[in-house]
């Protein structure tokens, strides 16, 4: 087990001398997992039944799977590291205290390229979509996007909570009821689940390990739930598997309805050709809200992270700074969507597959600092999922993604893949 904690007292000391400018707003459970649901669900799982047209559906699910559970490990190891200390950090300053200041310009560097360029696809996607709605230009209805969005940012945690508790239950609906209409459509032919080679399963492995990204929000989680840390375990684990639930059934009816030779490449596309018109509407609004909750969850983490890692700013709460700072969380995402700059966007993307091995391995190495210099002993810990073999396959699972988008950046891949 791990070396003794230091002391209550040192502790608090710690906590004095740490400050990071993050203030604490209470979260409610369903607040939480929504959180997590809203920040992993992007618009990608629109184009997974796409994605996996050569695979199929079983590989896709198996993936899934595996990288969901994966994933959450991460998100608990990141979880007990924050239970073991007092005072308040993001990602960039628990690796600060835990692993040093390579560590936490690491992780600093990957929440950053992670976030501009989702937040530019965002901004992309939403002004495209609010186009088609009301026949205005794509950069209108990014700016309208963008309004609302950066306004729930600037209020700060608990009103991202809120947004992405309503939201979300939003989400679920609209997929819900699309996933019925699905069901009970006279051409839906659950036969077609299993067409496809296992051939072309290596593709989508790497799909599926980016469709989980929230380990980011886990020390927003744990500041909502200061007064309660033993929920915040459960809230990770609940998020991720609705999380896995909905990645699943939006490409299993997608694939069921139309088979795999008759996907388009948004499925939008497919479902409001197999069911109609409200269906492309129902499904397009889906995509909006998909964008706008992983906007705040993403775009939430950056902005505390900024305030962590520069605490020469001070408190998150004065009103100038945190407008200054959330100019530079928002503003380069939208400029960025309509500067024609299509290089620099994929250098993002590429970027983006380097923070993912870092987010796969900095957890690792916080937790095993935590447990030998953390401040208190938490009411709950990892357990067996702490073992050096899972992190060891934690780690492998992220560095086999990277080294395939690699091969397919330098165009060594097979055919189809």
């Amino acid at each position: 087990m791990s070396a003794t904690p230091r002391t209550a007292v040192s502790g608090a000391d710690a906590s004095t001398s740490e400050s990071s400018g993050l203030e604490v707003k209470r979260l409610t459970f369903v607040e939480a997992v929504a959180m997590i649901v809203g920040t992993n669900i992007g618009a990608g799982v629109l184009s997974m039944a796409y994605a996996s047209r050569l695979a199929g559906y079983m590989p896709l699910l198996l993936w899934l799977a595996v990288a969901g559970v994966f994933t959450t490990i991460s998100m608990l190891y990141v979880s007990e590291t924050t239970l073991r200390t007092r005072s308040h950090h993001q990602l960039s300053g628990l690796a600060q205290r835990y692993v040093g200041s390579f560590g936490a310009w690491a992780i600093f560097l990957s929440v950053a390229v992670n976030s501009i360029g989702a937040l530019t696809a965002y901004m992309s996607g939403s002004g495209k979509i609010l186009s088609e709605f009301f026949g205005i230009s794509p950069a209108l209805g990014s700016l309208l996007f963008f309004l609302p969005a950066a306004f729930v940012l600037y209020l700060g945690l608990k009103a991202i909570g809120k947004g992405e508790k309503f939201i979300s239950i939003g989400m679920v609906s609209m997929t819900l009821v699309l996933v019925v209409a699905t069901l009970i459509n006279e051409h839906t032919d659950f036969a077609n689940l299993f067409d496809g080679s296992w051939i072309y399963m290596i593709p989508v492995f790497n799909i599926a390990v980016f469709c989980f990204s929230a380990q980011y929000v886990v020390p927003e989680m744990a500041r909502g739930f200061s007064h309660a840390p033993k929920r915040l375990p459960v809230a990770v684990i609940t998020g991720m598997v609705i999380t896995f639930i909905l990645l699943a059934i939006v490409p299993m009816s997608v694939i069921a309805l139309n088979g795999l030779e008759n996907q388009t490449e948004v499925a939008t596309l497919a479902w409001g050709q197999a069911l109609g018109q409200w269906a492309f509407y129902t499904a397009n609004t889906f995509a909006l809200c998909a964008m706008m909750t992983s906007y705040w969850g993403l775009g939430g983490s950056f902005l505390t992270n900024i305030f962590d890692k520069f605490k020469s700013l001070g408190s998150e709460s004065n009103p100038k700074n945190r407008l200054l700072v959330l100019a530079i969380v928002c503003v380069p995402p939208f400029i960025l969507a309509y500067s024609g700059m299509v290089g620099f966007v994929n250098a993002l993307y590429f970027a983006g597959v380097f923070s993912g091995v870092i987010l796969s391995i900095m957890p690792i190495l916080m937790l095993r600092s935590a447990r030998k210099n953390g401040d208190i002993v938490p009411a709950w810990q990892c357990g067996w999922i702490a073992h050096p073999l899972i992190q060891v396959l934690v780690v492998i699972l992220y560095l086999c993604s990277m080294a395939y988008a690699i091969a397919s950046a330098f165009g060594w891949l097979p055919g189809g893949w």
